[in-house]
């Protein structure tokens, strides 16, 4: 039994399509299973009942020529030689028991009258066509896919140079010295992510945790833009990560303690000072923490991204993918990325004067991300938020909040004192 893993997100897809074309002259005794995952309701689909619908499949070819692949979508797609349609059948079985609970699965009924959606077996002597036709439309879908998020990587880069000068190593050292000295909370700031129903006045649901980078680049340096050079901005962050943690994992402050979320880098959650701030939280608290990580950090290293995911959902935090304008949302794919949250920058599309088409497509979008996976941020009107509403969104975050958030204290501690006086 072998199983097919690579690098990339791509690499199971590209590994089976390769596979495919070997076969096409050795399909003699050969079956393919598709077993369709991806259908399963999402709270089926975490990392630990794959890897278990993985091992059941290794356990029965333990020896035997049989090569699996976990895909993208989640599907499970193993194909072997010599194996009778009883023990496939058995096996497939085998992993609809694992998720019994599922509707697909009830669904499906009894054995006898096939396998429903939940599988699709090919006789590779029969059915090889059919079988070559999937395996060529979901290496050219994820093929197609990864190209558009490079592409959107690399406009996203484009967009944030300015006419400031670059960052040079000499005024990063001054900045790294300057943090040093400087207690971290001075330049933390809170920002409430609010559920919105209607007309109702906003009800945060927790708060972003992050440094302010601009106004510390504002106050020290404020003719150089500290994006201008990645990896010098990157190193930048990763040391504000390390003295947030660092302050996080000290603080007393119950409102740092839990329903918050926290700006990281990907590699950051692989370090020392990630595993001290996870030690010293209270059992049950993780459950209560998102960790945002930006989009075009997940896409600078895929691997080591999917690695860092699996580490810290298995602890039980939830991840948030930060960093998506409204018209990169239709690349990006929530589920494939095994994200539990997008946060959307809330622009023109979001307008009065937006087209009705426009605004079809992006509530069309929002509903295959999952409407209540959405966070609307830079919400700097009441019109940005009914509009928003209006496409199926319920959680956002910006300015005009803020200010809501202000005033609803205000009327409230005014009404407390007419009930003293």
């Amino acid at each position: 039994m072998e199983y097919r893993t690579g690098s990339t997100v791509s690499s199971q897809e590209m590994a089976l399509f390769d596979l495919a074309k070997r076969l096409e002259r050795y399909r003699e005794g050969r079956h393919a299973v598709h077993v369709h995952l991806s259908r399963l309701k999402s709270v089926n689909r975490r990392n630990h009942h794959l890897r278990v619908a993985l091992s059941t499949v290794s356990s029965n070819f333990a020896g035997s020529d049989c090569q699996a692949f976990l895909l993208a979508n989640n599907d499970l797609v193993f194909v072997s030689k010599d194996v009778d349609l009883k023990k496939l059948d058995d096996i497939i079985m085998q992993l609809r028991s694992l998720f019994s609970d599922d509707p697909l699965v009830i669904a499906a009924g009894d054995h006898e009258s096939g396998h429903g959606q939940f599988a699709t077996i090919y006789n590779l002597e029969k059915q090889y066509p059919a079988f070559m036709d999937f395996c060529k439309e979901i290496a050219a879908k994820d093929q197609d896919r990864k190209r558009r998020l490079s592409e959107m990587a690399v406009q996203t880069a484009a967009d944030v140079a300015d006419s400031r000068h670059p960052l040079t190593t000499a005024q990063l050292a001054r900045l790294e010295e300057y943090l040093e000295r400087t207690e971290i909370t001075n330049v933390m700031k809170r920002q409430p992510v609010c559920v919105i129903t209607g007309k109702e006045p906003p009800k945060p649901i927790f708060k972003e945790l992050y440094v302010s980078i601009m106004e510390l680049a504002t106050s020290m340096l404020p003719d150089v833009n500290l994006a201008s050079n990645r990896w010098l901005f990157q190193h930048l962050t990763q040391i504000l990560d390390k003295r947030m943690l660092s302050r996080l994992s000290k603080a007393r402050d119950s409102a740092l303690q839990t329903h918050f979320s926290v700006n990281l880098n990907v590699n950051t959650l692989l370090e020392p000072e990630f595993l001290a701030f996870d030690n010293s939280l209270h059992a049950g608290s993780r459950e209560t923490i998102i960790i945002e990580l930006h989009l075009i950090d997940i896409l600078a290293d895929m691997s080591m991204y999917q690695f860092a995911r699996d580490f810290v959902k298995e602890r039980g935090y939830r991840i948030c993918v930060d960093g998506i304008s409204a018209d990169a949302l239709p690349f990006v794919d929530r589920k494939l990325l095994g994200a539990d949250m997008v946060k959307v920058f809330a622009d023109d599309t979001f307008s009065p004067n937006a087209s009705t088409e426009r605004k079809e497509a992006m509530a069309k979008e929002i509903n295959r991300q999952g409407k209540g996976r959405i966070i609307l941020a830079r919400c700097d009107s009441r019109a940005i938020i009914t509009a928003g509403q209006e496409m199926g969104i319920t959680v956002f975050q910006g300015h005009y909040i803020d200010m809501a958030l202000q005033q609803l204290s205000k009327l409230s501690s005014a009404a407390k004192s007419q009930k003293q006086a």
